[in-house]
């Protein structure tokens, strides 16, 4: 027998929600009417950002920024050379080079093998690992959510392409080779959250997430900031989402750069990089350039 949901929500609240995402960290207030994609500012009029200076703190988003998207999580592909560019770059930093990425840190790991030692945030920021190998693990996932992923499994099934994905306590929903799955999947997600009132959606690029509240890219970074070896230094953000606008905000803040991958109308960063093999060569040039001793800001 299947579980019987409430009735969903209205699809437009999910709508409210993705507008409001970008402003949530500066406690700006949105709604639906406020601001659209036809008014605001154009991608391709950010300036290409410099290359990273040896007071960056860097954080690097991973799918979409990092990595080229592919039509299943598990499908993406680290390209040759990636990871000792990387290391590369995070040595020159002094190691204040951190992951931060909506997979789990056991994901990461497997993905970038060679960069274990390195800080990550996962899921979010809902789990981070520090610079001196300290972890702090995600929160416990509620029973609901077992029987919410069943359900949206058998959502899934009927569209081949999609697919669900738990991640601990938060559970996604991926319509990138299923495009006709992301009604049903958005109306089911509006559902569930009214029998996982701590949790909160997250909205990406084709994928949806349930996730507990409390935490977001943002917030990692500045856990991240609070301590050695980032502590002191410009912070610097690469990401390409609305999961990463949190991010963008709190560098924007504190004074550091925010860097946009992709063409998104609107988003609060302001340099840009065009895509994923964009940042690539961006951090290898960084590595192969002369070190630059101060952040080239403005």
């Amino acid at each position: 027998m299947h579980t019987t949901w409430p009735q969903p929500r209205p699809i437009d609240a999910i709508d409210r929600a993705a507008k409001a995402a970008a402003h949530a960290s500066s406690g700006q207030q949105t709604d639906a009417g406020d601001r659209d994609a036809s008014e605001s500012d154009v991608a391709s009029d950010r300036p290409v950002p410099p290359l990273p200076a040896h007071d960056w703190a860097l954080f690097l988003d991973v799918d979409g920024s990092l990595l080229d998207f592919a039509a299943q999580p598990d499908a993406v592909e680290v390209p040759a050379g990636m990871q000792e560019h990387l290391a590369a770059l995070a040595a020159r930093l002094d190691g204040a080079l951190a992951l931060v990425s909506g997979r789990a840190l056991a994901t990461l790991d497997v993905l970038f093998e060679q960069l274990q030692h390195l800080p990550a945030a996962g899921l979010h920021g809902l789990e981070w690992r520090s610079a001196h190998g300290g972890l702090h693990p995600a929160p416990e996932a509620p029973e609901s959510l077992d029987s919410i992923e069943a359900e949206a499994q058998r959502i899934a099934a009927a569209y081949p392409g999609a697919a669900i994905e738990r991640k601990g306590p938060s559970l996604a929903f991926h319509w990138r080779a299923a495009p006709q799955a992301q009604d049903p999947f958005r109306a089911f997600a509006a559902a569930a959250l009214r029998v996982l009132p701590d949790y909160r959606p997250q909205f990406g690029d084709r994928v949806l997430e349930l996730r507990p509240e409390g935490m977001d890219k943002g917030a990692a970074v500045r856990a991240f900031l609070a301590q050695a070896p980032f502590a002191g230094r410009v912070p610097v953000f690469v990401g390409d989402d609305l999961t990463d606008e949190h991010g963008f905000a709190v560098v924007n803040t504190l004074g550091g750069l925010s860097v946009l991958v992709g063409d998104r109308a609107y988003s609060e960063a302001r340099y840009r990089l065009p895509g994923p093999a964009a940042v690539r060569d961006w951090v290898r040039e960084a590595v192969e350039a002369p070190p630059s001793p101060r952040t080239h800001a403005s």
